[in-house]
């Protein structure tokens, strides 16, 4: 079970690093981290037949919360819209 849960979360990692080097809003990191953490947080925090849900329930409840967090950032900084090339 530890290795299932430490390969699920390299994966997750990979792929929010992957996912968050393309965001360029405040409100899209803010979701992106928030998801990441928030489904990390819900596997762990859950059953062990339920991790799967878990991971889904934190992931979206994080999401929320980032995007909520970020889009107040960006209304603050009046950085709606960012190009970083």
């Amino acid at each position: 079970m530890k290795t299932t849960l430490h390969k699920t979360l390299a994966v997750t990692a990979a792929c929010g690093a992957l996912t968050f080097t393309s965001c360029q809003t405040h409100t899209q990191r803010g979701a992106v981290a928030g998801g990441l953490s928030g489904a990390a947080i819900g596997a762990v925090a859950a059953d062990d037949g339920r991790r799967g849900e878990g991971a889904l329930i934190g992931g979206a409840i994080g999401a929320a919360a980032g995007a909520a967090i970020g889009s107040g950032k960006d209304r603050r900084y009046g950085n709606h819209r960012h190009n970083y090339r």
